[in-house]
């Protein structure tokens, strides 16, 4: 076989007629977005550096109060860069092209089963995660609520203990709808 006979597993690509091809080509419009967030990414990986220095010149210095708090701080950036990520590679994946990154050593192994409704599960989750560590960052800075010296009040406190709840109940209402959108396993439409 030759390189310009095509492979005979894989049929020619129908061409499109003028209007879908460009709505389907709209898709490209997406990839400065996604450039965007990598920029994005470059900054947290800077703050997370900024951050760690910040903690190992004050080690000796900072209780282990303070230091817990650095430390969930340093674990926050670790967690939005995460999100950062699957949304810069599953988006893409998804909604733009394919990476080709099959058989690749390095590929995440969800990838090779990522769609729109696995994103939007894994997203719902690293969200849940971030609104937890900051609830924890909270929950250990409320000490001060009665002192008067933090800057929180019991407003403020319940008012993330409600939005972290809403997080988790929205969590669970993609889970089950997409569930609900499932077949019944051995059933194949």
């Amino acid at each position: 076989m030759t390189e310009t006979t095509p492979h005979p597993s894989k049929p020619l690509p129908k061409a499109l007629r003028p209007l879908p091809m460009l709505i389907f080509s709209s898709r490209w419009l997406q990839l400065p977005l996604y450039v965007g967030l990598i920029v994005a990414q470059g900054v947290y990986v800077v703050l997370f550096l900024k951050e760690l220095w910040h903690l190992v010149t004050h080690s000796f210095d900072f209780s282990e109060l303070q230091i817990m708090l650095v430390v969930l701080g340093l674990i926050d950036v670790v967690m939005i860069s995460n999100l950062l990520i699957m949304v810069i590679v599953g988006g893409y994946e998804t909604f733009v092209s394919r990476l080709g990154l099959e058989g690749h050593p390095d590929q995440p192994e969800w990838l090779s089963h990522v769609n729109a409704s696995v994103l939007k599960i894994k997203l719902a989750m690293a969200i849940i995660g971030i609104s937890s560590i900051h609830l924890l960052r909270t929950f250990i800075e409320a000490g001060a609520l009665d002192s008067g010296r933090g800057t929180l009040t019991a407003t403020g406190v319940m008012w993330q203990t409600i939005i972290h709840c809403v997080f988790i109940l929205s969590a669970i209402g993609i889970a089950w709808v997409d569930r609900l959108s499932q077949p019944p396993n051995g059933v194949h439409h």
